[in-house]
Parts: structure tokens; C-alpha cells; sequence
């Protein structure tokens, strides 16, 4: 079900951009990908059904509040995962993180629980493109930390969707 919805997210995303006059241009989205900027459907783009999934960043003295925000989620029935916290970078990102894992209706209020502790994070959805997922789909919650942008799937091998899917629930 939840692939269903990333395709049909895709095939809208691709169908609004041939449109490029409904865009606008928002944010710049890592410090070392100059020139991607992430561009949002104006009024709502996000399908409410679209697989998403952030990850709060913190250091030592922010894992006492990154714990408590987490615990947070954890009860949350509009949160699908909640991922371990690692304490050191995994994959391209390079510091402490977890991950949750929500469907795009609840963007708005992840975001805001999130803004709302002073954490940094990174919210994007899940595509078929793990590089795009991560700069010019993804929006930065304070200030952005430079990824490691070559451990990404190229774009069509994303393990992000099959991460996502029923199985995992």
C-alpha cells in the first residue's frame, strides 16, 4: 500500500512539475549542494498519503531533549517508526540521529513538535531517489550539517520505499 502511494506521489510530482509556473522556490537544501533548491506545489503539494520520515540530529548535550521528543513520537499513533537512536553517524548522516517515519498528512505537526525543542532535522519524503530525498526534496529544521551524499542509491534504488513498506509495521 504504502509503495502504491509513493508511485502515485511521484507521478504527481512529475505531472506538477511540467508545470513549472505553479512552483516556488523555498529552500536551498544542504550547505554543499549549491544551485538545488527545493521546490513546493503552491497551496498543498504534500499528498496526505505520501510516505515521509525525518531525522532529528543531536549531540550530547541535546540527547537528554532528542530522548524525550522521541519517547514523545513513540506514542504517537500518526508516527509509523520510530527508529534507535545512534549515537554516531550512519549512513550520510554524519552525526548522532534517529528516525521517524509518518505519512505526509502529519508533516505539519512533526515538523512543529520538532521546531518546537530546538533540535536540527532533516524532513523529506521517501521517492525512488535517495539523493533528491535528501537535498532538493528535503527541508532543514535549523541550521542544515553537510552530508555525506555518496553512500545514496542512485536514483530507482532507493531502499527507502522497501524500508517503508507494510513488513515494517
Amino acid at each position: 500500500m504504502v509503495q502504491g502511494c509513493a508511485a502515485h506521489f511521484l507521478r504527481s510530482l512529475r505531472a506538477q512539475r511540467s508545470n513549472p509556473e505553479r512552483f516556488t522556490p523555498l529552500w536551498i537544501a544542504a550547505p554543499g549542494i549549491a544551485g538545488l533548491a527545493m521546490t513546493w506545489f503552491k497551496g498543498a503539494m504534500i499528498n496526505p498519503d505520501a510516505p515521509y520520515h525525518a531525522h532529528i540530529y543531536y549531540d550530547s548535550a541535546e540527547r537528554p531533549a532528542a530522548a524525550a521528543l522521541r519517547d514523545d513520537f513513540g506514542r504517537d499513533p500518526a508516527i509509523l517508526v520510530v527508529g534507535a537512536m545512534t549515537d554516531g553517524g550512519v549512513g550520510p548522516h554524519p552525526i548522532a540521529q534517529y528516525e521517524v517515519h509518518f505519512l505526509g498528512a502529519h508533516r505539519p505537526a512533526v515538523m512543529a513538535a520538532i521546531e518546537a525543542t530546538g533540535l536540527r532535522a532533516l524532513v523529506h519524503p521517501l521517492t525512488d531517489d535517495d539523493l533528491a530525498d535528501h537535498t532538493s526534496l528535503a527541508h532543514w529544521i535549523g541550521t542544515p550539517i553537510e552530508l555525506d551524499v555518496t553512500v545514496l542509491d542512485p536514483p530507482g534504488v532507493n531502499q527507502g520505499i522497501p524500508r517503508f513498506g507494510v513488513s515494517d509495521f
